[in-house]
């Protein structure tokens, strides 16, 4: 190696390990000259490219990159190092707050669209997806071999996102959250090597990139465990118009319904959900969910809890029996079809994750059902709360240990989604809204002890909760900040979220 050879070598190397310092500013033609598209602010459609889920948020990213191969993305990886650019990776782009867009402005983004082969093994069902897919196009393809994913209900979601942090799904009780079933990560490191990550060659970066994967690589393609396919599977809602403290008692009834020994099999998944009634003072309830045991034993499996509420205004079976289908159902959209791009919204979300070991009180209940029938009424937003239940009987979710992935909550009971959206889904968003679902929270958290242990989902981020770091991730923290120094140093993967280095 000539001397010259030597020092440009060395150059490159100080460059990936000490972004600080950038030599050089990236210009379009850096991509294209390594056949990678991308889009910069000024340029024909930039505008389409920046545009976030959430339109409560606009950033202006410094460009929008388009990979089409593990090395595209090594290479943009790279380059945004030497240019002293933070890097994140869009997979769905469904981000509660942007943070797809990196957040806040100049982030350099690596859309991941143009990956989206999905391949299965015939012998092991491992199924090796890339990240740019979304969940129904995934469902589709796993389903046309027989095979499932737990995972969530809107097929706009991107697979990347949602097993990163979590990834709920009516099934998880039956086969755990989407991060569990996690085999490999194949992931672009901050230094821009290419890195198949498992449990054996890479134990603490397998960890926590099942849980928080966004803050340490750009994970370019998954290995999953599969499942076969239920053999029936149909969805459910029944739906009440109840006074406050009725609907508290529902709540409450649900609770222990859930932890009634083996009368909740896993094959039972459900959601407790409140939107606002058309009746003043009251609360319309909605509890729901899928099924995915024997044919005609839903019944029996919700007659304890059914019988202690009046009569439902609506019994509603929707699916003919098929998984997919049931899927389809699920997904709000009437196709699993992802080809055309999905609605946006204005919103502000929450979240709040209930312990087995401490669930709500009664007082907690009623709090929070009086505060909905209240100021719930009077909201201009179009809000719904909902509690996905987690935990309960024979769940598969509370069944991982919890040192296993760096998804802490490991005892949850449910895990609650408070979601306003503007009026017209448009912006602005009011502000009235977002005092209206922070005291949505506070109505349950004021009304518990000032002890009580609670989380938070880091899949449905929001911008203004404080504690973050110990909400979302709970004792698993300190661990992840030592990873983060380890393999991300210059914190290359950086957004308002992110582990702090």
């Amino acid at each position: 190696m000539t001397r010259r050879r030597a020092i440009n070598l060395v150059y490159f190397l100080f460059a990936l390990l000490c972004p600080l310092a950038a030599w050089a500013e990236l210009q379009p033609g850096d991509l294209s000259a390594a056949g990678i598209t991308a889009v910069f602010p000024g340029s024909d459609g930039y505008s389409a490219a920046s545009a976030p889920f959430n339109l409560r948020f606009s950033f202006a990213p410094f460009a929008v990159t388009y990979p089409k191969s593990a090395e595209d993305v090594s290479t943009i990886v790279k380059l945004g190092v030497i240019n002293n650019l933070q890097v994140v990776a869009r997979s769905g782009g469904h981000s509660y707050i942007a943070n797809a867009l990196g957040g806040k402005n100049g982030t350099l983004v690596i859309d991941l669209s143009n990956m989206t082969a999905i391949s299965i093994d015939p012998s092991s069902h491992v199924a090796t997806i890339e990240t740019g897919n979304r969940l129904g196009t995934i469902a589709v393809e796993l389903n046309n071999a027989g095979r499932a994913l737990p995972h969530g209900t809107c097929p706009y979601v991107g697979i990347g996102g949602h097993s990163a942090f979590g990834g709920f799904g009516y099934t998880s009780r039956m086969w755990g959250l989407t991060l569990d079933t996690i085999k490999t990560v194949n992931a672009v490191l901050a230094n821009g090597t290419i890195s198949r990550v498992t449990a054996d060659n890479y134990p603490d970066l397998f960890f926590a990139l099942r849980g928080s994967a966004s803050s340490f690589g750009i994970t370019i393609s998954i290995e999953f465990e599969t499942f076969a396919a239920p053999q029936y599977s149909i969805i459910f809602s029944y739906t009440w118009d109840l006074a406050p403290d009725t609907a508290a008692q529902a709540l409450i009834d649900f609770q222990s319904f859930a932890v009634s020994g083996e009368s909740i099999p896993p094959e039972f998944g459900a959601g407790f959900k409140l939107v606002k009634s058309n009746t003043p003072g009251n609360v319309k309830v909605d509890v729901h969910g899928g099924w995915y045991g024997e044919e005609g034993k839903l019944d029996d499996v919700m007659k304890p809890y059914l019988d202690k509420l009046p009569p439902p205004q609506s019994n509603v079976r929707l699916g003919n029996g098929s998984y997919i289908d049931s899927v389809l159902k699920t997904g709000g959209k009437g196709t699993l079809d992802v080809s055309v791009p999905d609605k946006t919204d204005t919103f502000y979300a929450k979240s709040l994750m209930t312990s087995e070991g401490s669930p709500m009180t009664n007082e907690a209940a009623v709090s929070l059902m009086r505060y909905l029938a209240n100021e719930g009424a009077s909201s201009n937003t179009v809000w719904f709360m909902q509690a996905d239940l987690f935990g309960g009987s024979n769940s598969k979710i509370n069944q991982v240990p919890v040192d296993s992935t760096s998804f802490v909550r490991r005892d949850t009971m449910f895990t609650w989604q408070f979601y306003a959206s503007s009026a017209n889904l448009e912006p602005p968003f009011p502000e009235e809204g977002l005092t209206f679902l922070d005291g949505a929270v506070n109505s349950i958290v004021g009304a518990m002890p000032h002890s009580w242990d609670y989380s938070a989902y880091a899949n449905y981020l929001e911008d203004r909760l404080e504690k973050w770091q110990k909400l979302y991730y709970g004792k698993h923290y300190d661990r992840l900040k030592a990873i983060k120094k380890a393999v991300d140093p210059n914190g290359v993967f950086t957004f308002p979220t992110s582990i702090e280095e």
